[in-house]
């Protein structure tokens, strides 16, 4: 699949090998070649509210508890957005007037301008209530059949940058999570690598933030400063 799609890439630049390739993102000039590179390989088959469990949980127990003023929340590998917006509409839901902001941030800026739009096909919505559909999604007419926007209140409080997680992160993130989501990501890193992901994901979270991975993902000799409340769900401590 990653051959198939950097195939494209070099033939355009006229290359007949991978090693080629790679020489050719070394050198300085190349720079914009690199996230040309990294448009073509993210992959976003994702939709609204996957694992369920997740957002059942940041709902009735997280969130219900929760007496803070300003709660933060991070989609750390938002892909195209569908796990931010789905936070959003939660933390709509269960906090009414208090403040709320989400951060969804990926290294592709082809899926971060998807998510700034925030306009998805219909069949993304296979496991959203359909309560909040109704509430936070605008059905496209005539050329839009088929799709749906999401609600500007929404949009207005979601913010995405691009933020690459193998590298140091901002200060401004630093202790400013309430919740982090990163899902789906660690199962394509090494053990290594695995670990400095999450140490720097830590340090974002806010004493007893919570920190959710994917249910088919692990944190085996990953402590962090962290306790497991529920499978792929840890707290700050």
């Amino acid at each position: 699949m990653v051959a198939g799609r950097l195939a494209k890439r070099l033939h355009f630049h006229g290359l007949t090998s991978y090693g080629e390739y790679y020489r050719l993102l070394s050198k300085p000039e190349f720079t914009d070649e690199f996230q040309i590179m990294v448009n073509f390989l993210t992959t976003n088959e994702t939709y609204f509210f996957r694992e369920p469990k997740h957002f059942e949980f940041l709902r009735t127990t997280l969130l219900k508890n929760w007496q803070g003023e300003h709660f933060n929340a991070w989609s750390a590998a938002c892909s195209s957005g569908e796990e931010a917006y789905s936070l959003a509409m939660i933390l709509a839901e269960t906090l009414g007037r208090k403040k709320w902001d989400i951060l969804g941030s990926d290294l592709s800026t082809r899926v971060l301008d998807t998510a700034r739009n925030g306009i998805y096909p219909m069949a993304r919505l296979e496991q959203m209530d359909p309560a909040l559909l109704k509430k936070y999604c605008l059905r496209g007419v005539r050329s839009q059949e088929g799709f749906f926007r999401v609600d500007e209140s929404l949009i207005d409080r979601t913010h995405f940058e691009q933020i690459n997680l193998m590298q140091s992160l901002p200060n401004k993130l630093i202790k400013h999570f309430d919740v982090v989501f990163l899902r789906n990501v660690l199962i394509y890193f090494d053990q290594n690598t695995k670990k400095a992901v999450v140490e720097r994901i830590v340090k974002t979270l806010k004493p007893g933030g919570y920190f959710f991975i994917s249910h088919s993902e692990s944190l085996h000799r990953i402590t962090c400063d962290m306790e497991m409340i529920k499978p792929s769900i840890f707290r700050k401590k």
